[in-house]
């Protein structure tokens, strides 16, 4: 609930739009209790066919004439009094006071007869029929007020939802790109898009019911509850008794929607994991033909969640016959009390004072109605409560990401690294992703500024983990990375990352223009600089003559528009034009064609000179470009040379390079 709220809290910065919803549902709630009220003239004035000038004039009379006859009551009282014994006089007294109380009571009812009387002769109709055309064109008009006054109240809610979830998703997706990689390593894609749709989504309508039903019906309840307290506050206390009950199955209900939606969310989790995984897998799923193997895990999943959701149905199910038997037994306590009172002219029930006067026919049927008043509003709440839970587990699901913090902390006084950078030097480092599963153990590498390293090795060995450390995508768990004896936990992130350019095996490009994807590397270049970076990367050939809108042509999700030596050379494009002092080359070579290698070893050899470079790579055409060679296996670095040395004394080496196939060729 507490995360629930703090998503409420965020809609109140749209101050105009939640001060329209809150308006409107304190008019609507008055006209409602308002409109209600019309049944006690109707009943004890126009039925008896009188109108309100002449109703209020025949009560004046009759509170005159009571007034009257309790003046030689109470005299007589006060006699008695007066010649009672000392300490003797406790009847006589509370005779007086009653008499007393009585008398207050029907000249304060006189008071206001008497004040409203002149006012009603001028403005009220004078008979039976013309009081009923007023009192049904008031309903009517009272009905069109409180229409208006919903609609607007329920577009300000609806608008608010939706401002709440912009700013929720805004929020969400920048403390999102703040988290480190591990977290998003931890946090499956399908999950991450759940959070940022459907729970969003969800949210943003419990939002939008609070502000509305949830805010609006609980008013209008509370409007006849208080008019039904004012009619007899002490018939009213009768229906407390049901509270208690009520409460506590609410509360129940309550509990049990919201561990339900949370498991339902989190089974839908699981779906669009599947879903993604399917839809990127396609090809490998029809290569080996394991349509029926698919089709059954998706069965699995999605049978799972078709029960979480059940469980949802059958205990939202249950709200609105409690709420109905529940509503019924008040009204039932209620209507035999009352009715005992009224049939039979009674103001006091089991000895105690339910009024000063018997109740009307008109008053007690205004008391039944603002109870029914009260309990619509109810049941319309029922038709949200499942709606609101749903928004409350969401928002947890939501928040359990949102304040997960980084494993990247950012030093409070961070050290500016030097120009140009020095040495790199990785000292004793040791790494793991998991307890008790290291993938780096006591590492020691230096590399010199301007040197060109090539680090090799088998799958899993830690070359990249170990390239990793270097922008700071994680920290080692042991050991130091610094450049220029600064640690890089000391250094700025931002200043660190912009004098680091990186190409990745995964060539990443955006849904966006070439020209944009090139900019990436660095956005305040000119269009002539993009162009210079496109050339030096041999990419400006294919997009000037193959892509129909050159640099302005879309490069599709994930640059599938392109193919994977174009996709590689607009990556390297913007490594270029970036101009990083070091820059990581993590085997960009390995998923391209002859042709584009070739290209890019020209740009590489061109490109490196002069800037420290590191390339995880097995070609021994780029390997060649290295100024030394380190060997890794198995977390820790096995050996260190140039190629020819290697070649002629390291057996790893030679087998990862296929010197000995190339050799016996």
């Amino acid at each position: 609930m507490n995360n629930f709220l703090r998503v409420l809290r965020i809609s109140l910065n749209h101050r105009f739009t939640l001060a329209a919803s809150v308006l409107c549902s304190l008019a609507v709630a008055v006209i409602w209790g308002g409109n209600i009220t019309a049944i006690a003239p109707i009943v004890d004035v126009v039925m008896v066919g009188k109108s309100v000038p002449q109703w209020l004039d025949d009560e004046i009379e009759t509170k005159r004439a009571e007034i009257a006859e309790l003046a030689p009551s109470i005299a007589t009282a006060k006699d008695a009094v007066k010649a009672a014994p000392p300490g003797d006089s406790a009847e006589e007294q509370r005779l007086l006071a009653r008499l007393t109380d009585r008398e207050a009571f029907l000249r304060s009812k006189l008071a206001i007869y008497e004040r409203f009387s002149p006012w009603a002769h001028r403005v009220l109709p004078s008979t039976a029929f013309k009081t009923l055309v007023v009192i049904c064109a008031a309903l009517v008009l009272g009905t069109l007020l409180k229409t208006a006054f919903r609609v607007i109240g329920s577009y300000a809610s609806s608008r608010l939802g939706a401002l709440t979830g912009f700013d929720l998703r805004k929020e969400f997706y920048r403390r999102t790109l703040r988290l480190d990689l591990g977290t998003f390593r931890e946090t499956s894609p399908g999950d991450l898009m759940t959070r940022f749709t459907h729970d969003v989504n969800i949210a943003s309508v419990g939002v939008a019911n609070v502000w509305g039903t949830v805010l609006r019906e609980p008013l209008k309840a509370l409007v006849c509850l208080a008019g039904a307290a004012w009619v007899s506050w002490r018939l009213f206390l009768i229906t407390a008794f049901i509270a208690p009950v009520a409460g506590y199955l609410i509360h129940w209900l309550a509990k049990s929607l919201k561990r339900a939606n949370r498991r339902a969310l989190a089974e839908l989790s699981n779906v669009y994991d599947r879903l993604e995984e399917t839809f990127s897998g396609i090809k490998v799923i029809k290569a080996f033909t394991g349509e029926s193997r698919e089709r059954s895990r998706f069965h699995r999943d999605g049978k799972l969640l078709y029960r979480r959701t059940m469980r949802i149905a059958f205990y939202d199910s249950l709200v609105s016959p409690m709420t109905e038997l529940l509503g019924i037994a008040v009204i039932v306590v209620v209507v035999i009390a009352g009715g005992y009172l009224v049939l039979n002219g009674q103001t006091h029930l089991f000895k105690v004072r339910i009024s000063h006067e018997p109740l009307t026919h008109g008053t007690l049927t205004l008391f039944y109605g603002l109870l029914a008043g009260a309990s619509d509003p109810m049941r319309r709440m029922t038709g949200v409560f499942n709606t609101v839970q749903q928004g409350i587990a969401a928002s947890d699901r939501i928040y359990e990401l949102m304040d997960r913090q980084s494993l990247l902390v950012e030093a409070e006084r961070p050290v500016r690294l030097p120009a140009p950078l020095g040495r790199i030097e990785f000292s004793d480092v040791s790494f793991a992703y998991k307890a008790n599963e290291p993938v780096l153990q006591q590492v020691s590498l230096v590399i010199e500024p301007g040197e060109t390293v090539a680090i090799v090795g088998p799958n899993g060995c830690g070359k990249s983990t170990l390239m990793n450390l270097l922008p700071r995508f994680y920290d080692p768990t042991h050991g130091t990375v610094s450049i220029s004896g600064v640690d890089l936990r000391d250094a700025r992130l931002r200043d660190l990352r912009a004098r680091i350019g990186v190409v990745t095996q995964e060539t990443l490009l955006f849904d966006d223009t070439v020209a944009t994807n090139i900019l990436y590397g660095r956005p305040e270049a000119t269009f002539d600089e993009v162009r210079e970076a496109a050339r030096r990367a041999h990419a400006e050939r294919f997009i000037e003559d193959k892509l129909t809108d050159g640099y302005a042509s879309l490069c599709g999700p994930a640059g599938n528009r392109l193919s994977g030596g174009q996709r590689q050379r607009i990556a390297l494009a913007r490594a270029i034009l970036r101009d990083p002092e070091i820059l990581i080359l993590d085997e960009a070579t390995s998923q391209i064609d002859v042709e584009s290698e070739r290209l890019i070893h020209e740009v590489l050899q061109d490109f490196i000179q002069g800037r420290t470079a590191v390339m995880i790579t097995h070609r021994p055409s780029t390997l060649e470009l290295a100024d030394r060679v380190v060997v890794m296996d198995q977390g820790r670095i096995v050996d260190s040379g140039t190629f020819a040395e290697l070649a002629g004394r390291c057996e790893l080496f030679r087998r990862l390079v296929h010197l000995d196939l190339r050799e016996s060729a």
